[in-house]
């Protein structure tokens, strides 16, 4: 029996086509517009977190605990979300200093606004993220559920493989060119759960034989472990051994630090916008599009995951500024 899941997301979430896109990026993209998935809640982490709160609501949580970095998508889709459902969101998100910021915009302005608890650590405690959470519910004198770091866990990532279901019957109405499968499926990796889900459901409903996860932070070989793990984790959830797609994990294209463009992929950024109207952050999907425009040979028809990211990007403007 299939675990239970919550109706969150506004679906399906369309696919784009846009010849100026083919041209900047050299081949073929059809965009899967997860970034419309929602309102303030959207982006890729709501997929996991319809399966992720559902578990929460069936052990009688009255607190969501998760984690992230200050400007986290994951945490503010998570508070808002949580806060839909009568559930109290308690964040642990990561400063530079574990202090908390002088300004409150973009993703933490809306986890302030959904009236989330918001605990500042530094990058050395969040190296023990996942005991700070325990230890935070095991304080708590209400019941409480942890969702890891970006909902990336077994359970999570039944969410992409329901996207991949989703694709699938698109792809069968002709709403991509006709029902034959996309060479590769593209997208940023920053926890790992969105990859192994789609590495799942890409075989398992013919959308793609292949997955390119581009890292944002970390390393190639950390993803490779983490996202096999995922995808075992997710194996039991299903419970049955599933086909996997192939997985390549890139990591040439991260910048020149975690959510810092290089001025390059700034102006690419900037490009894709003024041809398309598409808009992509710098420290998600513009990077992986980037990396995608890089790749030599690419893949001749793709399907590029937009997994949203928006109010982060209107946190920090400062490495457009002189492009505008």
């Amino acid at each position: 029996m299939l675990p239970t899941k919550l109706t969150l997301a506004h679906l399906p979430t369309p696919l784009f086509h846009h010849a100026e896109l083919d041209r900047l990026i050299g081949t073929e993209v059809w965009v899967k517009r997860d970034d419309m998935s929602a309102g303030p809640e959207a982006g890729n982490k709501i997929r996991k977190l319809e399966y992720l709160l559902a578990a929460a609501q069936t052990q009688h949580a009255r607190v969501v605990i998760t984690c992230g970095g200050v400007q986290s998508n994951h945490a503010r889709a998570t508070a808002l979300l949580a806060r839909r459902l009568g559930m109290r969101p308690l964040l642990l998100l990561r400063t530079l200093d574990g202090r908390a910021p002088q300004t409150t915009n973009g993703n933490l302005f809306l986890d302030a606004l959904a009236g989330a608890e918001m605990r500042f650590i530094t990058p050395a405690q969040y190296q023990d993220r996942d005991q700070l959470m325990q230890q935070a519910a095991l304080a708590l004198s209400q019941s409480s559920y942890v969702i890891p770091e970006g909902g990336s866990n077994g359970l999570g990532a039944l969410g992409y493989v329901d996207a991949m279901a989703e694709v699938r019957v698109q792809l069968d109405r002709g709403q991509a060119g006709g029902p034959a499968p996309f060479d590769a499926v593209v997208h940023a990796c920053g926890s790992g759960g969105t990859a192994a889900g789609v590495c799942i459901g890409a075989a398992l409903h013919n959308v793609a034989p292949v997955t390119i996860a581009m890292a944002v932070c970390d390393d190639s070989a950390y993803f490779e472990i983490r996202i096999r793990h995922i995808m075992d984790e997710a194996m039991l959830e299903l419970g049955a051994s599933q086909p996997r797609a192939g997985l390549r994990v890139l990591d040439r294209w991260k910048g020149p630090a975690y959510a810092v463009p290089s001025e390059e992929q700034a102006r690419f950024i900037v490009a894709v916008a003024r041809a398309t109207g598409l808009i992509f952050d710098p420290v998600y999907t513009g990077k992986a599009l980037f990396g995608l425009s890089q790749l030599d040979p690419k893949p001749k028809r793709v399907l590029f995951l937009h997994t949203g990211g928006l109010p982060g990007l209107l946190a920090d403007p400062g490495p457009f500024v002189e492009l505008l």
